[in-house]
């Protein structure tokens, strides 16, 4: 009794060491959205350049912040799948009952699972390259974050430039309306003089209203990627002139794209697990054995002890069916980083034409608007000297505020082009190369380490 008791005293100290504890951990139920924005190191007059939008995204977004926080769960799985199962231990003790001379018999055995050993490094390969497709998911997360909120921010400074063109239009058409009205009421004007101003001031307000209305939900879109409440209106300062392009230099980088864009490489790495998987499901189609040893004494007293080995018979569960399962899904990842793949190439070409046009548009525009300038500054000039009428004058402002509107307007598509090429070609993002058997590559927070 005394050797069965120190068995047993042995393997629950075993079972007990190393045991984690839980603590329980409330969900804070309160939202917690902030009230301000930290001013950057340098910022210029008082406004956020879109540097400061960048950093303040990654550091604040709530999405971000929880996406961060799963990737504790893959870096667990690897510890998970390195861990090989415990050894297991037999005990038996039947109680001598009688029926001639004889003692309580006892036996215990010790076994190992030889196939979890065997799996152990494609479980862990798996595992590992599973973690690095999380890594890399998280970095394109946040990397069209980012391109979300740049895109935002050239369409809220695009807006406040137009915002200022239209409050001017918005005057030289109210003045005429008003000078028609009293026209009118002075005997000196009809009704039909009156009525294209008219026209003419309402859709102005009409255009003004509505960009206003647009604007605020940029502002509260932007503020929801920055963890803002929705009241704070932070002062933003960019450049009307898009960064030059080189179409060809894209063009050439589509061939390393794979090597710079996360959601690809997330697929390379989630290709790479299951790899290791069908190469696991393979593995195991062999029958598990287990071996070990097993001694003890029977009824008469005699003691033994000698290896054991146990082993699972093929007949039915030849792990076909994982097997089939995980062929089917390598040749779906297969398949679907071909399609997205290509799917980007034709993206960036699309984008790429419709910059050329916009870009020859702004060209085509340059000497219309400097034509309409000169003369809107010249009929200026005549109508003070009360050589040109009000009609006249107004007519040569607004034509030089609709040009510049379309200005505006192209050079706002070409910012926003430019902010979707940098999200879509993985710009300035450093290449990853992905080994066949390699740990996991630490990929997050590279965006972070950028701004």
């Amino acid at each position: 009794m005394k050797l069965h008791s120190a068995v047993l005293a042995i393997v629950g100290a075993m079972a007990l060491t190393g045991c984690a504890s839980y603590a329980p951990q409330p969900l804070d139920r309160t939202p917690d959205l902030a009230s301000s924005a930290p001013a950057p190191q340098g910022m210029k007059h008082g406004a956020y350049a879109i540097h400061d939008i960048d950093r303040l995204t990654l550091a604040n977004n709530p999405d971000l912040r929880a996406a961060r926080a799963r990737l504790g769960v893959a870096r667990a799985q690897i510890l998970e799948a390195g861990v090989l199962p415990n050894p297991q231990i037999g005990l038996s003790y039947p109680f001598y009952a009688g029926g001639g001379p004889g003692v309580n018999a006892f036996s215990a055995g010790l076994s190992q699972d030889l196939r979890s050993i065997v799996l152990r490094p494609a479980k862990v390969e798996a595992a590992a390259a599973a973690a690095a497709e999380i890594d890399a998911s998280l970095y394109w997360q946040e990397w069209q974050t980012l391109g979300k909120a740049r895109m935002l921010f050239v369409d809220i400074v695009s807006g406040e430039r137009a915002e200022k063109v239209i409050g001017r239009t918005r005057k030289l058409l109210e003045a005429r309306l008003d000078h028609a009205s009293k026209a009118i009421d002075q005997g000196n004007g009809t009704l039909a003089t009156l009525s294209p101003d008219l026209a003419a001031a309402s859709e102005i307000q009409k255009l003004g209203d509505d960009l206003q209305r647009v604007q605020l939900a940029r502002r509260h879109q932007l503020n929801a990627l920055l963890g803002l409440s929705p009241d704070v209106s932070l002062p933003l300062a960019g450049g009307s002139e898009p960064p030059p392009l080189d179409a060809q230099r894209v063009r050439d980088g589509l061939a390393s794209l794979a090597d710079r864009r996360p959601d690809l490489i997330a697929l390379q790495f989630g290709y790479q697990s299951e790899e290791a998987k069908l190469r696991q499901a393979v593995l195991a189609q062999f029958p598990n054995v287990s071996v070990g040893v097993i001694g003890g004494n029977d009824s008469n007293g005699i003691y033994s002890v000698g290896p054991q080995i146990t082993f699972d018979l093929p007949v039915f569960d030849r792990n076909q069916g994982v097997i089939a399962r995980e062929s089917a899904t390598r040749e779906a990842l297969h398949a679907e980083f071909d399609a997205r793949l290509k799917a980007a190439a034709s993206e960036v070409g699309a984008l790429l034409a419709e910059q050329a046009l916009a870009q020859r548009q702004l060209a085509e525009l340059a000497p219309r608007l400097k034509r309409a300038e000169t003369i809107a500054a010249q009929s200026e000039t005549a109508y003070r000297q009360n050589l040109l009428d009000e009609r006249a004058y107004v007519d040569t402002q607004l034509a030089q505020l609709t040009i510049e509107r379309q200005k505006i307007e192209l050079q706002q598509a070409l910012l926003e082009g430019r902010a979707s090429l940098a999200t879509l070609t993985g710009a300035d993002l450093p290449p990853v190369t992905i080994n066949a058997g390699q740990q996991r590559a630490d990929t997050s927070g590279q965006v972070a380490a950028r701004f």
